[in-house]
């Protein structure tokens, strides 16, 4: 072992294996022994049995993941610098791959171990920042990784009117952290912002984001240019959007002209802002909105014989978020998607998406060939996608790679 100030943390076999692939968790299972308990949150080296460097992370005992990787590099010191070189290239990797400078005005700027600052979420919505940190060393670096957020921007010339951060959820607990909601105060931001909500333009269309009450961060950026590839699909269509959260894919859908759409989604809070969103872009001619619970609308339609739409959209909600529960989420995949292919006709088309990665791309497709096969059509594949280039995929971390967007046609 090198002559290193930081704690030593050596692991099994296996777990030498899956960090010299490139993977970045240690977890508790994995550790065989310490030549020195680090306190939580702070740096630590891992090392194989036989003394061979694996890579330095974040320590945490109260974590199941016991390490999180931060860098496989011997030489590199954490400190103030180094982080900030980190959100310098994690942001200009945005500028680069965005489409436009419209997109870069509103995506994600770090996602978490894809930008090697595992646990760290941040979102971007014009002069709005929205933060979620459910690692205990990147709650303990936020007062060096935030400030460097504004100040890049900044440099960039790209003003930051306030950053809040969304931390009410229940994962930080297993983290030893409380949750906590509200504005960071630094340099650069705004000392009192009053505002709930913000509003942004992707695609060309407008929208309302409660980055205060609304689901995760407020928006979901991911699908941005997955809305666009349905757009293109729905011209002259009647569309159904399932789980329409604020409207998003029916707004595109709408803008891309099709005949008319219908927004379906069992939340009252979701329901009541895609109206305003469909308000606000003038739409309001072209789509109506249905709050009702997605799979009994469906059944209403089959009991009916409503086979009124040309198009189906499927974007619902992780229906698993462990891998306890994928073999019902599978059950519950499967079945939505039966019943959307038995409504539409032949030629017909829909549009389908996984956001868990408990449901890997391929048991993703294989539940669709069942659900195909239960419905006694066949699928004419015409698209398969992926989440946008801001949620980047580090292939040696399959938990960075957890949206699947299908494109069919019913044949």
């Amino acid at each position: 072992m090198s002559e290193r100030n930081y704690p030593a943390v050596v692991v099994d076999d296996r777990c030498e294996a899956r960090l010299r692939a490139g993977h970045v968790w240690v977890y508790a299972s994995d550790v065989k022994e310490m030549k020195e308990v680090p306190e939580n949150g702070a740096i630590c080296d891992v090392y194989s049995r036989r003394g061979r460097y694996l890579g330095s992370g974040f320590y945490n005992e109260a974590s199941k993941i016991r390490v999180r990787i931060v860098s496989f590099n011997a030489n590199d010191r954490f400190d103030a610098p180094f982080w900030e070189r980190r959100v310098r290239y994690a942001i200009e990797y945005r500028r680069t791959v965005m489409a436009n400078a419209a997109d870069f005005l509103c995506c994600r700027l770090i996602f978490g171990e894809a930008d090697q600052m595992p646990g760290l979420t941040v979102d971007r919505f014009g002069d709005v920042l929205v933060t979620e940190t459910l690692s205990l060393g990147m709650e303990q670096r936020k007062d060096i990784i935030f400030p460097a957020i504004v100040q890049t921007l900044a440099d960039m010339g790209v003003p930051v009117r306030a950053l809040y951060e969304r931390n009410n959820v229940a994962i930080r607990g297993l983290e030893g952290m409380e949750e906590t909601v509200g504005f960071y105060h630094c340099a650069g931001l705004d000392a009192n912002p009053t505002m709930t909500e913000t509003e942004i333009c992707e695609n060309g269309i407008y929208y309302y984001v409660d980055f205060i009450g609304g689901q995760k961060t407020g928006f979901f950026l991911d699908q941005k240019y997955n809305r666009l590839a349905a757009a293109g699909i729905a011209r002259d269509k009647q569309v159904l959007d399932c789980f329409t959260h604020t409207g998003s894919f029916a707004l595109n859908a709408a803008r891309g002209g099709a005949a008319h759409v219908d927004a379906v989604d069992i939340s009252a809070d979701a329901v009541q802002m895609t109206r305003r969103n469909i308000q606000r872009n003038g739409l309001s001619d072209k789509i109506d909105v249905i709050c009702a619970d997605v799979f009994a609308y469906l059944d209403e339609l089959k009991e009916t014989k409503q086979h009124k739409y040309d198009m189906i959209i499927l974007d619902p909600p992780a229906f698993t978020k462990s891998t306890e529960t994928v073999k019902h989420a599978y059950a519950g995949y499967r079945e939505i998607n039966r019943r959307a292919m038995q409504l539409l006709p032949r030629g017909g088309y829909l549009a389908t998406a996984s956001c868990s990665h408990f449901m890997p791309a391929d048991l993703f497709c294989r539940m669709l060939r069942e659900a195909a096969y239960d419905a006694h059509v066949t699928l004419r594949q015409i698209e398969a996608r992926k989440q946008a280039p801001d949620h980047p995929i580090l292939w040696t971390v399959p938990e960075t790679d957890y949206l699947k967007f299908y494109m069919f046609q019913v044949v």
